[in-house]
């Protein structure tokens, strides 16, 4: 199976794409530019949303669901959302088929023709507002803090599973708040969530910044991300947390009465993550031997394969396997025995390897007579024998081993590709020849920002919240600049 593999230094793309369909996690639907996220896909997505939904609730926050159709009147509303919008949008303009005598087929009855075009969601702020309106009449009803797991429709033209797709899963999370403060911290707190999941839980290092003006959400005062480096060198925006000021709450004309009795407009913001996450998770972790999945988001946490003679050997090897099972889930570790008869082991070893599940059990007549199993980890290939009696703890420990392993690869990978440089002739050298992170002077302009972005495909990924005010000079204009950024070719 791995041989099947594209190899990933020759072409990274092509390897993706192999890894993602003969991995079976998704696959391209017949509709264009849409995909089909197969069970084994749909799984990872599920453990990601479950412990997401996990940590949206600990900080107070409730799950609802709005519509999908949203009225095209409510996008133009708020000039910049429909501005950035709008060249992505699905129109639903009629709402009845009918017989065409002609060809026995069916065709768009045109006396079916809806009074308001209704756009099938990009994303959901128009429509949540237009209800806040109804709900929100004092400070007594804030803050509302809602997240809503769904759907979206953004018509690409150039399509990529998970990374990029016309619709794809994500979580959008919507708060209105009674002051700019409160606003701002829920806002840098989502994207502190953002990036404790992504470390702890994705094992996947990032860079916590804001966006410049160019890159913001449209319709936002200020754009917060978690910004991830591939293998490939190129970045990847894992999450948004969006500050809306009071925009939203103007075009949709939700005010409130303060505790002085005094009406203003609510404040509100925005966040989200989708399954592009799993996009993340492939690219950053795994290798020419297919997936490697961290522990904690694996589907399968540990295989039991056992290896037999005879029927005699099946059945020993079974009631070993099964108590080491039954050990194992009973401190939360998801097992599966696979005692299939139609594979061979050797198959059985390859798929679960190509499959990244992160911990392998062997046991054969050998370890039944010296008992004794055969462990194998996915993120280094590493065997080991050990006694039958130590295998939970043992189990336990390593997991908690190839969770950090596989994030402290990612980091180092990340650290030996950041480049912190002074100079154009740096910049494009670097951008052109070995990717990566680069930390740049950029004097403030929207205009040397384009520029780069043209000469180069290179944009500003995010500006670091740990960047230091240093004095320098922006690599492009030469213009006086007070911090370095982070710039990179991105997904």
């Amino acid at each position: 199976m791995a041989k099947l593999l594209t190899n990933r230094d020759d072409n990274y793309a092509q390897w993706y794409n192999d890894l993602v369909t003969k991995a079976d996690l998704a696959e391209n639907s017949v509709v264009r530019g849409c995909m089909v996220i197969k069970p084994y896909g749909y799984a990872i997505w599920e453990k990601m949303q479950a412990q997401l939904d996990k940590m949206f609730k600990a900080t107070g926050h409730v799950n609802a669901y709005f519509p999908i159709f949203i009225p095209k009147s409510f996008l133009s509303k708020e000039a910049k959302h429909v501005e950035g919008f709008a060249k992505e949008c699905a129109v639903v303009t009629h709402y009845r088929l009918k017989k065409d005598e002609k060809s026995d087929g069916v065709v768009i009855d045109p006396e079916a023709k809806l009074e308001e075009e209704l756009i099938v969601r990009p994303t959901s702020e128009t429509i949540i507002w237009n209800s806040y309106k109804n709900w929100i009449q004092s400070y007594r009803d804030l803050p509302i803090l809602i997240n809503q797991w769904a759907n979206v429709v953004r018509w690409e033209m150039r399509t990529r599973l998970f990374l990029r797709t016309s619709e794809f899963l994500w979580q959008e999370g919507h708060t209105a708040h009674a002051s700019r403060e409160e606003a701002i911290q829920e806002t840098e707190k989502m994207i502190d969530i953002y990036s404790d999941f992504a470390e702890n839980y994705m094992a996947l290092p990032v860079i916590k910044g804001y966006k410049s003006e160019n890159e913001r959400f449209a319709g936002a005062i200020n754009t917060y991300s978690i910004e991830a480096l591939m293998q490939d060198g190129k970045s990847l925006q894992a999450g948004t947390s969006h500050f809306l000021g009071q925009n939203f709450a103007k075009a949709f004309d939700v005010q409130f009465t303060d505790k002085n009795g005094k009406l203003d407009y609510v404040w509100a913001t925005s966040w989200g993550v989708s399954t592009r996450m799993i996009g993340a998770l492939i690219m950053a972790h795994s290798d020419n031997n297919g997936l490697i999945l961290p522990p904690k988001l694996a589907p399968v946490q540990v295989v039991i394969i056992p290896i037999s003679k005879n029927t005699q050997q099946a059945s020993e090897i079974s009631e070993v396997a099964v108590k080491i099972k039954d050990d194992l889930i009973s401190k939360g570790i998801s097992v599966r025995y696979d005692d299939r008869e139609n594979n061979t082991p050797g198959w059985k070893f390859t798929n679960y390897e190509f499959k990244g599940v992160p911990v392998r059990l062997a046991i054969g007549p050998r370890d039944l007579q010296n008992k004794t199993v055969e462990i194998a980890r996915r993120d280094t290939l590493a065997k080991e024998t050990i006694p039958v009696q130590d295998v939970t703890t043992h189990v336990i420990k390593l997991l908690d081993d190839i969770q950090a392993n596989i994030y402290n690869k990612a980091l180092n990978f990340r650290n030996d590709n950041t480049w912190y440089i002074n100079s154009w002739e740096e910049f494009t050298d670097i951008i052109e020849n070995r990717g990566g992170f680069i930390m740049a002077h950029w004097d403030g302009t929207v205009e040397t920002e384009e520029k780069i972005k043209q000469e180069t495909k290179a944009t500003i990924s995010c500006i670091p919240i740990d960047s230091k005010e240093e004095e320098g000079k922006c690599i492009y204009s030469g213009k006086p600049s007070k911090r370095r950024v982070l710039f990179a070719r991105s997904y």
